[in-house]
């Protein structure tokens, strides 16, 4: 078995998604009496940086680590503005649970590096040099990895390397988390991957890490698999085509089918984040398909079949750009540049001044699930899991990575506020991703599918087939049996 490991620690379980075998654990609070012996000779957790997964991170441990004995403490920049964040959320320099970033480092047993990535390419020999030997440097990104094989640099010798991903974005780590109290098992499914094992302990460290922070599931991946699916990822289905996505479609429906702005919106926007993710995230894609009358199907047909050739061109494009590590140096330049050229707001379209509108008068049972914008959105969806699947991706992390992660975590921040909302509580290396690629499928879409779409009305039975039967679906269903009985609420 390919994503196989062993645990001394937790029970582990075999599922077989699609034609695959893979060893994952279950998550919950019935577990949480176990994470001292997984955190086993650790007496501090130093969680470094306080940007969309650190607040999250060190809250959910703390809490779950309660009365084991097991500090967690923050480490900031001197000065840093997240400095009153941190005591707002009661860690303190009283108490010994915040201090200077450095000093924290060198005083942890683990320290979780969950700094921006920029950050991380700049100060890692910093970094390095400050920890203790033996101790255990945890990440939540590949992404540093991938700086390192460009520079031609390797993790010192002396440490334990692992890394825990939540498949969702920090503020839906902490969410979940709370929500889930109440709820066993209630969070963000989480890859975990080992890099360097210095005394045996490391893959146990990471799954309690995973645990502590709410994962119901955890599947292991390797690191440099992490960065690829992830950064792809964000590039793609999860913010920055969808963005391009509604663009285009809301021009569409306007311009083209006569509709008005708010109507476009609730057609494109409102479809996507509504009934689409939520039929996607309870029953699967092809049940979007299986809802429509026979008219409908064979619009979802014909923008299915029309775009996936070419959105699958795109994201090629997309993982070789990540892959060769071109999209990794990219965000290290733009870390250099963001100090004098701030990112700017995404949300000033007409589009999304109709989003206001809309959302302030909605009624979920009135938002419609459009043909076109369903075949248009699982055409993209279903391109980027033939893509990592092609490239030795996981049924797991291509499942999380490519469906559950947009509508189950990141989709309901667009829907209650929009895309700004949605991408800018993300890290910096997904919004500048969504913001360069964004437009790129806006101008694809439009200029190339559209175009097919409205010249001829045939449907290739063959990509029409090949999604009615795709593996994809059962391995969903064994994901859909692991996930949390409760959905995420984020506050409108």
């Amino acid at each position: 078995m390919q994503w196989d490991f062993t645990s001394k620690v937790f029970e582990t379980e075999v599922i077989r998604p699609g034609d695959t075998e893979e060893r994952i654990v279950r998550g919950g609070r019935d577990r949480f009496a176990l994470l001292p012996k997984a955190f086993e000779g650790i007496q501090q957790i130093g969680v470094i940086g306080w940007g969309s997964q650190g607040p999250a991170q060190a809250q959910n441990l703390r809490e779950s680590l309660e009365g084991t004995g097991i500090r967690v403490k923050v480490g900031l920049r001197p000065g840093s503005a997240s400095m009153a964040e941190a005591r707002a959320a009661g860690f303190t320099e009283e108490l010994g649970t915040l201090g200077e970033m450095f000093a924290v480092i060198r005083e942890s047993d683990m320290v979780l590096l969950l700094i921006a990535d920029s950050a991380q390419g700049a100060q890692y020999k910093e970094i390095f040099a400050a920890m203790k030997p033996g101790a255990t440097l945890g990440l939540s990104h590949g992404f540093l990895l991938g700086h390192l094989q460009n520079e031609g640099a390797a993790f010192p010798a002396n440490i334990n390397v692992i890394g825990v991903c939540p498949k969702g974005m920090g503020p839906s780590v902490r969410r979940l988390y709370v929500q889930g109290k109440e709820i066993n098992g209630a969070g963000i499914n989480s890859s975990f991957a080992v890099v360097q094992d210095m005394n045996g302990r490391a893959t146990d460290q990471a799954i309690g890490w995973a645990i502590a922070i709410g994962a119901p599931y955890s599947f292991i991946t390797t690191l440099t698999n992490e960065f690829k699916s992830d950064i792809f990822g964000e590039r793609a289905i999860l913010l920055g085509a969808v963005h391009g996505i509604v663009e285009a479609l809301f021009r569409r429906f306007v311009q083209q089918e006569g509709m008005s702005e708010d109507n476009a919106f609730r057609a494109s926007v409102e479809s996507i984040t509504g009934p689409i993710s939520k039929t996607i995230s309870h029953e699967g894609i092809l049940a979007l398909y299986q809802k429509f009358s026979p008219e409908e199907q064979l619009q979802f047909a014909r923008m299915y079949t029309m775009a996936y050739p070419t959105i699958y061109g795109l994201l090629e494009e997309i993982y070789e750009e990540v892959a060769s590590g071109n999209e990794i140096r990219s965000v290290v330049s733009a870390g250099r540049r963001l100090g004098t050229y701030p990112m700017g707001k995404i949300d000033g379209t007409r589009m999304w001044r109709a989003g206001e509108r809309v959302r302030a008068h909605r009624v979920e049972a009135d938002i419609p699930l459009n043909p076109q914008t369903a075949g248009l959105y699982a055409a993209v969806m279903m391109a980027q899991v033939d893509l990592l699947l092609k490239n030795g991706h996981s049924y797991s992390e291509v499942c999380n990575e490519s469906v559950i992660e947009a509508v189950d975590s990141l989709n309901p921040y667009m829907h209650a506020r929009g895309v700004a909302y949605m991408v800018d509580n993300c890290s910096t290396t997904a919004r500048l991703g969504a913001r360069k690629w964004g437009p790129r499928f806006d101008h694809i879409i439009e200029q190339e599918v559209f175009t097919a779409y409205d010249r001829t009305e045939q449907v290739d039975e063959n990509l029409l087939q090949a999604f009615v039967q795709h593996p994809v679906h059962q391995a969903l269903q064994v994901c859909a049996e692991l996930r949390p009985s409760i959905d995420i609420s984020v506050s409108a």
